[in-house]
């Protein structure tokens, strides 16, 4: 998994994974402060099955107080579907009046890659949190049967304000289901398109309603990436009106190259924005200059790292950062 690593924080709390039972089991004291820290857990290759853990987890916090919850590695021996976990952890979502932010799936390459994650309907697992603020999916793909693809329908949700999908094939009606979506509070949405061998199918046409500006009106960061088809998307920022809300845009991961580039300097204003994420482009410097020469006189904060392992002279396919 290029590009993705365990989070050290989440929600502005330090992460915290919780020690899995031993004989003895962890001293109470010895653990931190319920509301101090995002909560990690990880049934690791020798830990119990999530039932267990998570059960282990409500005996030894008090889940009142738990604010940010990050779910890792749900197996502890063979991979298996995400579905049980979340219809264990809804199921118990009343337990837990603090928590503002969710993270689901939070596993490395080591671990399982991401379009391996055996993934399911998350749909009953938001509606079940209505104060969450801040939720980070990953997974999706196509190295996974039918029925443990990621799912969502559309939802509404009055108190988030950070969505992101972290994939290596998300698939389009994800997109559409996002898109479709009632989220007045939202602030941020960052979305991984990941590659079309795994899944990844969606087309500026299924983001069209978040693109209009209309979709979600209080929008200050939009992160349209990771995306084979980085150009067309490119191309649609540069006159979507979504842009002129937004403070920062990222369109970076992708397969971005001179087109796309050339169609956002020569499309609306980006003047007013104060960060525009690029990295891992497929750019020339000609173009990288223009960038940077517009980006430094506005006073916009520009990422241009490049693709990694890419020649412009060797006259091999563009990939994106995220896929398998």
């Amino acid at each position: 998994m290029t590009d993705i690593e365990h989070p050290e924080t989440f929600h502005g709390l330090p992460v915290f994974t919780l020690p899995v039972p031993a004989e003895d089991g962890p001293d109470p004291a010895a653990l931190p402060e319920t509301g101090s820290v995002a909560w990690r857990l990880d049934c690791a290759w020798e830990g119990p099955a999530f039932p267990g853990l998570w059960q282990h987890f409500l005996d030894m916090v008090d889940p009142a107080d738990v604010r940010a919850l990050l779910i890792g590695p749900w197996w502890p021996e063979e991979y298996s579907s995400f579905a049980p976990v979340a219809e264990l952890v809804a199921s118990d979502a009343d337990r837990f009046p603090a928590l503002h932010a969710l993270f689901l799936a939070d596993v490395v390459g080591e671990e399982c890659e991401v379009s391996w994650l055996e993934m399911s309907d998350i749909t009953s697992l938001i509606e079940a949190f209505p104060r969450l603020e801040e939720l980070v999916v990953r997974g999706g793909g196509d190295a996974v049967p039918e029925e443990e693809k990621l799912q969502l329908r559309p939802v509404r949700h009055l108190a988030l304000k950070s969505l992101r999908f972290e994939s290596g094939g998300l698939p389009g009606h994800v997109v559409r289901a996002v898109a479709a979506s009632e989220l007045p509070a939202l602030e941020r949405l960052e979305l991984w398109f990941g590659a079309t061998w795994y899944g990844g199918d969606a087309t500026v046409e299924d983001m069209r309603p978040v693109l209009s500006g209309n979709a979600f009106p209080r929008l200050r960061h939009l992160g349209l990436q990771n995306s084979e088809i980085q150009d067309e998307i490119a191309a649609a920022a540069a006159s979507a009106p979504v842009v002129a809300q937004l403070e920062s845009l990222s369109l970076a991961m992708g397969t971005l190259g001179d087109t796309g580039a050339l169609a956002l300097l020569d499309g609306q204003p980006l003047t007013h924005l104060t960060s525009l994420d690029l990295h891992h482009h497929y750019l020339t410097d000609p173009v990288m200059s223009r960038i940077r020469e517009m980006c430094a006189r506005e006073g916009v904060h520009v990422d241009l790292d490049a693709a990694d392992y890419w020649d412009p002279e060797d006259d091999e396919p563009r990939y994106v950062a995220v896929s398998e």
